[in-house]
């Protein structure tokens, strides 16, 4: 490969000279992208971003008891509304949108998705009846579909391999900001006006920073801190899906990603209804010790993960993958016991461990899926690792709790969310680290012979 000048036009991207607004923000970015200044305001405002997208996505979970009482749901109403309703527009919707993310301008992207989200996000508030409802969480999980995939592609545009998981791993602490703010808004908003209010009230501020980001990001040079160059156009989707699952490291570690995400997603999407049914907790206290454990907790957990891992992989790849096998088996143990503990506080002290390891694999395994592909393939690949990661993990998750639970309700009545839970999430965090493991087994080889 050719070493790589900032100063030298062969080497950057000038594929989407056919695109003014690229070409345009390209122009911008020669001169600002490769600062540091630069670097981080846009990793920051990305996390921000990022953050917006699980406040609204994240906001349901603390809120749906009173929703349920409200309009009459049963559990698996509220499980297809917080899981595979959302999660299946929200895959359809990713790739089309990252096809034009590997070839147009990404930040225009990810301004449009935010205000989309954000708005739909307002008007559940209006919402009348379950179809509205169901309809307003579809309208946010399309607009949320424009977010991470164009972020993932930016971030690792603008940050080297060396730094990629780090930077990533910040990128993904969104998740547990938004899960912060999600829970300690969505609890004391709706004890203090109710639920509708607290749907408005969060999914305003996002449509004020959608033109924050449309005219303070810019587009950067695409492979900007790395030894590689760009094909001449972006690769389809078929062609991203036919390479990446030919690599045994990739099927592995998407599983694994996706069965980890079945089980946060399953522990997260019915932990408040869990401890409000069991525990009598309201909902603003629920809040605060949630955005605590899940919000502080997680966030520390991703970031630390994807720092640990990049110091960790320069002297082997692998742990990129052995990592989160590692923080799951510890996991594990504690995620039963939270499903049988007798007391709240007891319940909340075996949160803290799950909440704090569950999304340590995010930044390791996008940063290693980017690692598998080519420069053009960067937006598709994440979507198509978001597409199974969302599929089985948010769709099938929180549906599937909530459908045991029903199962369950004339045996275990007030309990059967508990066991529901226990039944259904330790098996499947075993599952997950079977895979993580796997993945390793072939990794460095496949990372060796990635395209460019």
């Amino acid at each position: 490969m050719a070493n790589y000048n900032p100063g030298s036009a062969s080497e950057v991207d000038t594929s989407s000279a056919d695109d003014p607004n690229t070409q345009s923000s390209s122009t911008q970015s020669n001169s600002s992208a490769d600062s540091k200044t630069h670097r981080y305001y846009a990793l920051v405002l990305l996390t921000i971003v990022y953050s917006f997208n699980f406040i609204d996505r994240q906001l349901l979970s603390i809120l749906q008891e009173a929703i349920k009482a409200d309009l009459g749901l049963s559990d698996s109403q509220l499980g297809l509304l917080t899981g595979f309703s959302f999660a299946l527009f929200y895959v359809l919707a990713g790739i089309p949108i990252a096809k034009l993310a590997d070839k147009h301008n990404r930040k225009n992207i990810i301004a449009i998705a935010l205000f989309v989200w954000s708005f739909m996000t307002a008007i559940s508030g209006f919402v009348q009846n379950y179809l509205q409802l169901l309809l307003a969480r579809i309208g946010v999980g399309v607009g949320e579909a424009g977010g991470s995939p164009p972020s993932h592609s930016i971030i690792s545009d603008i940050f080297p391999p060396e730094s990629r998981a780090s930077a990533l791993g910040f990128y993904s602490t969104g998740v547990n900001i938004g899960i912060l703010f999600g829970f300690l808004l969505g609890g004391w908003l709706n004890e203090a006006f109710g639920w509708r209010t607290a749907f408005m009230v969060v999914g305003a501020p996002g449509v004020l920073l959608a033109f924050i980001v449309w005219f303070t990001l810019r587009e950067p040079i695409r492979g900007l801190n790395e030894n590689r160059q760009t094909a001449g156009s972006e690769a389809s989707f078929k062609a991203v899906l036919s390479l990446l699952w030919s690599l045994r490291s990739f099927k592995n570690l998407a599983l694994g990603s996706a069965l980890t995400a079945f089980v946060s997603y399953g522990l997260v999407s019915w932990a408040a209804s869990y401890m409000i049914r069991i525990h009598g907790m309201s909902t603003g206290e629920l809040g605060s010790w949630l955005a605590l454990i899940i919000g502080v907790g997680g966030a520390i957990g991703v970031f630390g993960g994807g720092v640990i891992a990049d110091k960790l992989a320069k002297k082997d790849k692998r742990w990129y993958v052995w990592l989160p096998a590692l923080v799951g088996l510890i996991a594990l143990p504690f995620i039963a016991l939270f499903c049988l503990a007798e007391t709240k506080y007891t319940a909340l002290a075996y949160m803290v461990i799950p909440s704090i390891f569950a999304n340590v694999y995010l930044g390791n395994v996008i940063a290693t899926t980017h690692g598998l592909v080519g420069l053009r393939m960067r937006a598709m690949s994440s979507a198509i690792l978001f597409l199974i990661l969302n599929i089985i993990g948010l769709g099938l998750g929180p549906w599937s709790v909530g459908l045991l639970s029903d199962y369950l309700q004339p045996t275990y009545q007030a309990d059967s969310l508990r066991y529901a839970m226990l039944y259904i999430l330790p098996a499947v965090s075993f599952w997950s680290i079977c895979h993580f493991y796997f993945a390793g087994k072939t990794l460095r080889e496949d990372l060796a012979n990635a395209p460019d």
